[in-house]
């Protein structure tokens, strides 16, 4: 990608303290947004401000889940693996390398949960 937004848009996040605890938690599993709100230690508002600002560069993935009750949620995991910024004639260029899964993973993951 060499989007001079898209670039700037990425940093952005990586340079905020509240996407960079989100993306560290999210890396280790799974996490709803009010897990990440009490594991993160930020409001509501401030999770989900930052989760649609990571969806919308894929950084995270959402996923739902359903809880015993029978209500659903969604859960969010980290796709960002590597970030890279090179700088060649006078011209940046960012390279995102997310994880991905292929359908028969995600199938699996999708039948854990409902287990």
């Amino acid at each position: 990608m060499s989007d001079a937004s898209e670039l700037d848009a990425v940093v952005d996040l990586l340079d905020d303290e509240y996407a960079r605890a989100i993306l560290r938690a999210t890396s280790v599993q799974a996490l709803s947004a009010e897990e990440l709100s009490e594991q993160c230690d930020m409001s509501p508002p401030t999770v989900y401000r930052r989760l649609d600002r990571l969806r919308e560069h894929d950084l995270v993935a959402a996923q739902q889940q359903l809880d015993p009750d029978g209500h659903h949620y969604e859960v969010y995991t980290a796709c960002l693996s590597r970030v890279t910024i090179d700088l060649d004639d006078g011209d940046f260029d960012l390279d995102v390398e997310r994880t991905d899964q292929d359908a028969a993973d995600r199938f699996t993951d999708l039948f854990e949960t409902l287990q």
